[in-house]
């Protein structure tokens, strides 16, 4: 399947850039979600864009590009939509837990349809609001991908967190407003920027911690 090809080539070249090592198998994983995600678009609205080779750069690129700074071992993502950057990064790392959450039953269905399909015993996918999720044990890391803002994301998400656990914010533009809002109650303790192949714009991954007492 050419199609299928080129779009291997694509993500090994991204992959190769980003400094990320794939095996063939999670490649494979990868291309299949990927073409999951292009056909249950089409009725789900996961994203907007259409053209499967765009959404490989906007999206699994894109996600791809935070899998080198990832820490702790159970983590998750909120408000993941269609799985992003949680499905990703749970393909990239098979000894780490991921949790997905979403409030949108249309996106948790695609989830588990995708964490059978690909056999991923360390996803596990929530449908509810993150605020009345009750986790049975608190998490190593909150990450989330244009999900809302610093304020909202703290103020949301502070109790899934452990106590030396960490925020890992996706951000386009370095949000400093973000950051003043906040600077009372948690600490920006690094940021990194990323350039992800293909895509022009501004990315940044942010660790925030909160202010212990």
């Amino acid at each position: 399947m050419s199609n299928r090809n080129a779009l291997q080539h694509q993500l090994q070249a991204g992959a190769d850039r980003l400094g990320v090592v794939l095996t063939p198998h999670q490649q494979e994983q990868l291309l299949d979600y990927l073409q999951e995600f292009a056909k249950w678009n089409k009725a789900y609205n996961l994203s907007a864009v259409r053209d499967i080779e765009q959404m490989l750069g906007r999206h699994l690129l894109d996600s791809l590009a935070v899998a080198p700074h990832i820490e702790g071992h159970n983590l998750i993502d909120v408000g993941t939509g269609g799985g992003l950057p949680g499905m990703v990064l749970a393909i990239c790392y098979p000894e780490k837990q991921f949790t997905l959450l979403d409030s949108n039953g249309k996106k948790t269905r695609f989830l588990f349809h995708v964490k059978t399909l690909l056999g991923l015993d360390n996803v596990s996918v929530e449908n509810c609001r993150v605020e009345s999720l009750a986790p049975q044990a608190p998490f190593d890391a909150v990450i989330s991908r244009a999900f809302a803002s610093l304020a909202d994301m703290t103020h949301w998400c502070q109790h899934l967190l452990s106590a030396d656990g960490c925020f890992l914010a996706m951000k386009g533009q370095f949000p400093q407003a973000e950051l003043e809002s906040i600077a009372t109650t948690h600490v920006l303790q690094r940021s990194v920027e990323l350039n992800v192949p293909g895509e022009e714009g501004e990315r940044h991954l942010l660790f925030i911690r909160p202010i212990s007492d």
